[in-house]
């Protein structure tokens, strides 16, 4: 399966985003799907997941009530809503699927870079 991610972009503090995770070859509807960063410096981490199953999010601590992952089905789309952005949510934004420790994955797509500054 192959995904690929977009709506990166440099934002001010505070501003928002839109992140779309786009799959090719397969219907987005058959898995779990996370999102994922990695910062510069730092390791990577998930932050935000939609379970297949029922569609219900999971958020990490550092991103809860301030990111919203969501489908759109007629798309085959996994969107990454980011508001409230902050300097630390700067970082290269990956998803794949499954919702399991970063460390489990072998591979990467090119992700899509958020960059927050004044």
């Amino acid at each position: 399966v192959e995904f690929v991610e977009s709506g990166g972009g440099l934002v001010q503090p505070g501003g928002s985003l839109r992140l779309s995770c786009t799959g090719s070859g397969f219907t987005l509807d058959d898995y779990t799907i996370g999102w994922f960063r990695h910062a510069p410096g730092k390791e990577r981490e998930g932050v935000a997941c939609i379970s297949s199953n029922d569609r219900r999010p999971y958020y990490a601590d550092s991103v809860r009530g301030r990111f919203t992952i969501s489908v759109d089905f007629a798309d085959n789309t996994v969107i990454l809503q980011i508001d409230s952005l902050k300097p630390e949510d700067t970082a290269v934004y990956y998803c794949a699927a499954g919702c399991r420790s970063p460390d489990d994955y072998d591979s990467w797509g090119q992700g899509t870079q958020v960059t927050v500054s004044s």
